[in-house]
Formats: C-alpha cells, sequence, structure tokens
C-alpha cells in the first residue's frame, strides 16, 4: 500500500529543494521527519509538510481499507521535485535599464509505502 503528497507551488526554487529531497529518499519515514526538522536548509519546511502529508494519508488509506496500520514501517520510496510556474519581476537599473528577477517555484511529490512482506514457505 503506498500514499501519495503533493505540495504545489512551493515558492522555493527546485534546485534547492532537490538538495534536500535527496537527503530522505529511501530512509524510514519517522526518521525523515526528524531529520527534515533539523535540517538548516528553508526548503525543509514544505518538504517535511509534505511528508507528514503523504504518512496522513497512508493512514486513512490504511484505515479505509482495514488493513493493519505501524506508522514505523513506512519507507519514501519515490520523491521528487518539478519546477513550477516562474513569476517574473522586474529590478530598476542605472540610466533606465531594468534587469529581470525570476523567483521560482517547485511542485514537491512524495510517495510513502510499506515494505512488502516477503512471507514465501520453503
Amino acid at each position: 500500500m503506498e500514499a501519495t503528497a503533493q505540495a504545489r507551488n512551493v515558492r522555493v526554487t527546485p534546485m534547492k529543494a532537490r538538495r534536500v529531497v535527496d537527503l530522505i529518499r529511501g530512509k524510514q519515514a519517522v526518521e525523515a521527519l526528524a531529520v527534515l526538522q533539523f535540517a538548516p536548509q528553508s526548503a525543509s519546511e514544505p518538504v517535511r509538510k509534505c511528508l507528514a502529508s503523504a504518512m496522513a494519508n497512508a493512514r486513512v488509506k490504511a484505515d479505509k481499507e482495514s488493513v493493519a496500520f505501524d506508522e514505523r514501517s513506512l519507507v519514501v520510496t519515490t520523491a521528487f521535485v518539478d519546477e513550477g510556474p516562474t513569476m517574473k519581476r522586474f529590478q530598476p537599473r542605472a540610466q533606465g535599464r531594468a534587469f529581470r528577477i525570476n523567483k521560482r517555484t517547485c511542485h514537491i511529490t512524495l510517495v510513502v509505502s510499506q515494505p512488502q512482506s516477503k512471507g514465501g514457505a520453503r
């Protein structure tokens, strides 16, 4: 069983968000929350919120399917950051010129799942 959460139009550049997402890919979800809570990067807060949302989605999905749920067994299986829309602003410069400033946004997608138990009898 896997659950997904997306944070869209987050006001963090995609490159900075990818640095944070690379920290948690493949880790246990509870451990990833702890890593994000103390990470110094500013992008760690929206990624932490998205991970908490994915964990809550997994809990709701398990309740709906009447499946045993253990939060500690969740693993971040897929985590990626896509580029969102760019806001274009202008900064006045000398002699009537204007420089463009790109305020970039990103879409953060996280998938958490419980590893399948391999109960093959020999």
